[in-house]
């Protein structure tokens, strides 16, 4: 396996790793909206959901380019 493959394989791992890591903390975060348990102002949620989608649009700039996909286990 030449040096090019071993990068791609480490880049394809801790994406897969860091990503299911991140969606998990964002449904974990969902889990928040439960108002028999939590009590949380509108502004509040604004202020959560946009940190969230400026720190995706981040990941999209370095990236340079968007993607998406919704549901399951992330893998390449």
């Amino acid at each position: 396996m030449g040096i090019e493959e071993r990068k791609h394989q480490k880049f394809r791992e801790l994406a897969e790793k860091r990503t299911n890591k991140a969606l998990e903390a964002v449904r974990l975060i969902g889990n928040l909206s439960n108002r028999q348990t939590y009590v949380y102002e509108d502004a509040e949620v604004r202020k959560i959901v946009k940190a969230l989608r400026d720190a995706v649009g981040d990941v999209e700039a370095r990236f340079g380019k968007s993607t998406g996909r919704s549901g399951g286990d992330f893998k390449l």
